[in-house]
């Protein structure tokens, strides 16, 4: 073990063991003690010595050999020459060879564990500079934790082969040199033209313009026809304009402040915004590049990323995961801090989220905003999260460009090869404060003083080329002076012209759709379907082979299932099935996942239903016809927040199918809050990205505690505003049938959110028949057809579950004075429906019953509304909590909730 300097005699004896048997029978030993006694035997001419001789030059050798596993391959990375303005901290024990069980006087020696690193056998000083080559000067590397054998000797064999030393040729250097001054200088530009603008300047992390471009031309060479890209503010501006080739002109009309004036969407500030092109390598290929949208919300655009991309693999590459590669760009502290990443980084290899490896690049200034990184993790390195999926990670000097483009490019062949994530850690500085008109010095001035006297990377990279004879000495002055004007050239032609430079930033797919409307929404459209399709889609979905044997409740559930048809009488999850099956056989795809959402969470859709021997899967909804569009459903890991980020992703990519997000309870929705309010409800405003997404959302008061009860929906109406989502509470399997139906039957999309049942999911009364799947479409309101408008002396309003709990008091106690008028779609709220009933309903009194507390649920969203009738609340009294954790007090409640309402 390291910190010992000789092996136990226990150690040393079973050596002798396997010695003794090699020299017997050598097949009868390991193959690699049987390869390490063979060279022994030639570098020692030892064949036949006996072992006790044997034994004291064979130690030697196997601590050179535990110098090279346990020490430089395990440990080099501790003792690098990573960091360009801090000492690195000290780590114990050093890589001294005392540590090993050798001296000095081993160096001279000639030892045939060389061989191990190619080089053959060789002196022990030799074999030590190659190691401090290749694992301790710009570059580190943590890989001897993988389990896969191939991978380690794969990554071990491409680094050692070479020293880790990159290998440009002339012309490649000028095109890092070239691209190093478009960073340096851009932000330089920026910096005097725009005192005091936030732009979050790349300055001090440069290099990762060079390895992004590397990364994008030869990941082109190894298969890679698409990068989707996701990262935060610092640098940003660079990369669109310098990456994906976004105009100067468009950047420059942003920062003079006169961009989109003319927009009907509100925007967002220029760091934040995305971009989609396509640029030609140097080598001739086409690659397209998109970089996602995001908040400042950092880490949250990365489940973003993941789903976008799968999304593109599954609609535009038939799932071949070289074709497309995410790329994901991380501060220090937040890829440290963030607990979405480590979430995000779980889905990795899981078959509802893989992407076949994302690209990790980490840029590392050491801070972040003013803290420390000695105070902003536990780990010694803020890529510590990349062990969870037991990937490599590269540490590199940002100030080493070359080992910058190389180390991109030694990854962007491994993620191509495996399919599998890699890290990248690119340590640099923050050369200004957090943004530019920020003090760095309040906080750090010992770091600012020496990163004032630091020559950026630009600088660094043009000497040693001159130096070198590499480039002609005055190349870099002439590359800043014409870059410089080329800037200034395109500043004065936005300055004086009034050209909108802005572009069309719609993705292909997207462009036979329009931006919601307000009479949108006056109603819905026909999505029902004929009989005959009803009929034949009911019996397949009720249907399982006769060679297929499921748990025995799940037949009896099905063959409940099969009578419906006959009884005309379906429920919940016959209407929500049908929707999907109706949908698929239409070709349009269906993709949900969630916790426990094949079966349920309530054991309500058993869309995926297990043989009880052999745990073999059916998917009823997958055999429709040869023709139908594909059925993905799958249970998530314990996540909310990346689960629902990258949902969001993949409907940002999948405008003709329904995606879904199903929470586990309603209430556990709030675990994903940011993706909801950065993302979900503004996305289209800021950014100008319509979006499908359609989320399910159990609630509903049942005396189940506080935790079980809420959705939240007050959180999501505070939200709605301009049609930018709609808010439904269904009371009926027909009104889900069509309101799933509805998402794909109209030539906009907006986000969906759904408040679905619980224990509506088993009422005897919450049941629809096929006349209601086949005639019409969504009803916003459904109105009272059991009392008599003229006797109504009281209207209730109500959503959701309450309805059936008002309804049984109704039918009980005969009362036809009082209606019971349910708002299905609570936005946008169907005002025109509601205000027609004043007219029916004249001599009333309105109420608005709802069982959640008065401060949540509904009734705050609707004193936002005008009303030709005098409209008060009956409800809960408003409350920090949703609900009681007593069922006794619950029951209570609701009795007394119901007959308050029929209190005239």
């Amino acid at each position: 073990m390291i910190g010992h300097s000789y092996l136990s005699n226990a150690d040393v004896d079973a050596i002798d063991v396997m010695y003794k048997s090699y020299q017997e029978d050598p097949e009868s030993v390991d193959f690699g003690w049987r390869k390490f006694f063979e060279g022994f035997d030639l570098a020692y001419d030892r064949t036949g010595a006996s072992s006790e001789v044997v034994s004291e030059d064979m130690l030697k050798e196997i601590n050179v050999l535990r110098l090279i596993n346990e020490g430089y391959r395990t440990r080099g990375h501790l003792f690098t020459k990573t960091n360009p303005v801090r000492e690195r901290r000290k780590y114990e024990p050093t890589l001294d060879i005392k540590h090993f069980g050798l001296d000095e006087k081993d160096l001279e020696k000639t030892f045939n564990a060389g061989v191990e690193l190619g080089i053959g056998p060789a002196k022990l000083k030799d074999i030590i500079n190659h190691l401090e080559e290749t694992y301790c000067e710009s570059i580190g590397v943590e890989f001897m934790y993988m389990p896969n054998p191939e991978r380690k000797e794969w990554l071990r064999e491409k680094m050692e082969s070479r020293k880790n030393q990159p290998q440009l040729t002339l012309e490649q250097k000028r095109l890092v040199l070239a691209k190093l001054n478009q960073a340096v200088v851009f932000e330089n530009f920026l910096h005097t033209k725009y005192v005091g603008q936030k732009r979050f300047s790349l300055e001090g992390l440069e290099s990762l313009l060079p390895a992004l471009d590397a990364a994008i031309e030869y990941g082109a060479t190894l298969g890679a026809e698409e990068y989707v890209i996701g990262m935060a503010h610092r640098g940003r501006l660079n990369v669109l304009t310098n990456i994906l080739n976004k105009s100067y002109e468009e950047i420059f009309q942003e920062f003079e402040g006169n961009g989109y004036e003319d927009s009907i969407f509100e925007g967002d500030v220029k760091y934040h915004i995305g971009y989609a092109s396509e640029v030609k390598t140097s080598l001739g290929k086409n690659v397209r590049l998109s970089l996602c949208p995001n908040p400042s919300h950092l880490e949250s655009v990365d489940p973003v990323v993941e789903g976008l991309s799968r999304a593109k693999l599954d609609r535009n590459y038939g799932n071949d995961e070289t074709k497309l590669v995410p790329i994901l760009i991380h501060g220090d502290a937040s890829i440290s801090g963030q607990g979405v990443v480590y979430e995000t980084i779980q889905m990795a290899s899981l078959d509802a989220y893989r992407t076949g490896g994302t690209v990790h690049i980490v840029t590392n200034n050491q801070i972040g905003f003013t803290t420390n990184y000695t105070d902003g993790r536990s780990s010694i390195y803020c890529t510590d999260v990349a062990k969870t999926t037991k990937c490599p990670v590269f540490h590199v000097n940002g100030d080493d460009v070359e080992a910058t483009v190389y180390v991109m490019k030694l990854a962007m062949e491994y993620r191509q090869k495996y399919n599998s994530d890699v890290f990248i850690d690119l340590l640099g500085y923050r050369k200004y404060g957090h943004n530019e008109g920020d003090e760095p010095r309040f906080t750090q001035p010992k770091l600012y003083k020496a990163i004032s006297k630091h020559k950026n990377p630009r600088e660094i990279y043009a000497a040693k080329l001159t130096a070198a004879g590499s480039v002609e000495a005055d190349l870099a002055k002439k590359m800043q002076v014409e870059f410089k004007k080329l800037l200034q050239e395109k500043l004065d032609l936005v300055r004086d012209s009034e050209t909108d430079y802005s572009e069309d930033l719609s993705e292909h797919n997207w462009r036979d759709l329009r931006k919601a409307e307000e009479a949108d929404f006056d109603k819905s459209p026909k999505t029902s379907i004929t009989k005959a399709k009803f009929e034949k889609l009911a019996k397949q979905i009720t249907h399982i082979p006769e060679d297929f044997k499921p748990f025995k409740k799940v037949q009896k559930l099905f063959a409940d299932r099969a009578a419906m048809i006959e009884a005309n009488r379906f429920d919940w999850a016959m209407g929500e099935l049908m929707a999907y099956a109706s949908l698929l056989e239409e070709g349009h795809a269906v993709r949900m996942s969630g916790q426990d959402c094949e079966r349920g969470t309530f054991s309500h859709r058993h869309a995926i239903i297990k043989e009880e021997e052999s745990e073999k899967e059916y998917a009823a909804l997958r055999t429709l016809s040869d023709s139908q569009a594909d059925f993905h459903i799958y249970n998530s890991h314990l996540s909310e927040f990346a689960v629902l980020g990258f949902e969001y992703g993949y409907a940002m990519n999948n405008p003709q199918g329904l995606t879904i997000w199903e929470a586990q309870f309603g209430d556990f929705v709030n675990g994903a809050q940011v993706i909801i309010d950065q993302y979900i409800a503004s996305g289209e405003t800021k950014w100008k990205r319509y979006n499908g997404l359609v989320m399910l959302l159990p609630h509903g008061h049942e005396g189940q505690g506080p935790e079980h009860t809420s959705a939240r929906p007050e959180r999501f109406l505070q939200l709605c505003a301009k049609q930018n989502m709609q808010v439904v509470n269904p009371t009926t399997p027909a009104n889900m049938f069509h309101v799933l139906r509805r998402q794909l039957k109209r030539d906009f999309r907006i986000p969906l959110i759904v408040m679905t049942p619980k224990s509506l999911l088993r009422h005897p009364l919450c049941v629809s028949t096929m006349d209601d799947f086949t005639q019409n479409g969504f009803q916003e309101l459904i109105d009272d057809n059991y009392a008599d408008p003229k006797k109504v002396k009281r209207v209730i309003l109500c959503t959701g579950k309450v309805y059936y709990d008002l309804l049984k008091k109704q039918q009980e106690d005969n009362r036809t004075d009082v209606a019971i008028v349910r708002v299905e779609q609570l936005y946008p709220l169907p005002e025109k429906q509601i205000h027609a009933l004043a007219d029916k309903y004249k001599n009333a009194d309105w109420k608005w019953v709802q069982e959640e507390p008065k401060n949540m649920g509904t009734w705050m969203h609707l004193l936002r509304y005008e009303y030709p009738f005098d409209l008060s609340v009956l409800s809960r009294r408003s409350s920090s909590s949703p609900a009681t954790g007593y069922a006794k007090v619950h029951a209570e409640e609701q009795a007394e909730l119901v007959r308050l309402s029929f209190d005239i």
